[in-house]
């Protein structure tokens, strides 16, 4: 599942590309966070779903995102298939990395699985599950952030589904959350995986922040990460 708004023009070339690449690809139109919000669909909770509190509200572009993973999991779970590949429409591969990565996957992934593919090489794992030619599928002990590619499983699709009728935080950083969500996540690294966003003009959810504001919202955000590597996933 290939995640693309139509208004993003600029990158309609390389969602064509996207699906003479992937097997079985299909286009899931994105929401616009906007239109969504405006209309009493963006799902916005109150406060806190729970703890702990992202200190940031939520920007159109994340509801959008958010709400765009939320209806690819929602086809997933109604589907026949055991796990579906869902990514943005930056997405993109490394074919030599991408092969021993997609290997891993098709051995371990399965209805309850939910595997990251990260375009960045940022966590660190606390359990390796397997190894393949260079590229390993682990259980990460923080979760990282961003979304451009991961294999979901149906049963994980429905309990993602399940843990987020309501939004206040992110996508990325609800997954992190896996208390909450009761869905272990694993990584595998190297992925294969490229993420265009620039080549591709710019961010489709991402605003500038003022050079006044940074400094505060640089500080509340490393209270949050700390907050969240209180909580590792540990082993099973």
């Amino acid at each position: 599942m290939i995640i693309h708004l139509p208004s993003a023009t600029s990158r309609a070339a390389h969602v064509a590309k996207l699906c003479e690449l992937l097997p079985n690809a299909q286009v899931v139109e994105a929401v616009n966070g906007a239109d969504a919000i405006a209309t009493g669909e963006g799902h916005l909770a109150a406060g806190p779903v729970c703890a702990p509190r992202y200190p940031f509200a939520l920007s159109p572009g994340e509801v959008g995102c958010f709400l765009s993973h939320r209806s690819c999991w929602q086809r997933l779970a109604e589907s026949d298939a055991d796990y579906a590949l869902i990514v943005e429409d930056d997405f993109d591969i490394d074919p030599a990395a991408w092969a021993p990565a997609q290997r891993l996957v098709q051995a371990h992934g399965d209805v309850d699985s939910y595997i990251r593919l990260p375009a960045k090489p940022r966590e660190k794992p606390v359990q390796v599950i397997a190894e393949d030619s260079g590229a390993r599928m682990f259980l990460p002990r923080r979760i990282g952030l961003q979304t451009v590619a991961q294999v979901v499983g149906r049963n994980a699709a429905t309990r993602l589904l399940a843990a987020s009728p309501k939004l206040d935080r992110p996508v990325d950083a609800f997954l992190q959350m896996h208390w909450h969500t009761r869905q272990t996540i694993y990584t595998i690294l190297p992925s294969g995986v490229h993420e265009r966003t620039a080549e591709l003009g710019g961010s489709t959810i991402q605003s500038d922040t003022p050079a006044k504001a940074k400094l505060a919202r640089e500080i509340k955000r490393a209270v949050y990460r700390a907050k969240i590597a209180t909580r590792p996933q540990t082993p099973r």
